[in-house]
């Protein structure tokens, strides 16, 4: 008999293109989940991050906020997109 699998939460989910490569870092609570380097773990972190990305972009369908910016020809803005209720009160002076 298998094991239940554990229930895992998305924390962040953080998106770098680096010299032509996408990277996905993951950080995500779960309880005892699988150990490092097994299959079943990764495929747990796959399905995370596709979950993830979904419900990103669909909240860049509704109301973006900019929430910060940085730089003047190299450029850092950081966009804040929820579909929380509650979206007023995470961001400052709403």
């Amino acid at each position: 008999m298998k094991a239940p699998l554990a229930q895992a939460q998305l924390q962040r989910l953080v998106i770098d293109y680096r010299s032509g490569e996408l990277v996905l870092r993951c950080l995500y609570k779960t309880d005892n989940g699988p150990n490092p380097g097994t299959v079943r773990r990764r495929r747990e972190v796959e399905d995370l991050a596709r979950e993830g990305l979904r419900q990103a972009l669909d909240a860049l369908e509704g109301d973006v906020t900019m929430a910060g910016t940085s730089g003047f020809t190299t450029r850092e803005d950081v966009l804040l997109a929820t579909t929380s209720p509650d979206a007023d009160k995470l961001v400052k002076g709403a």
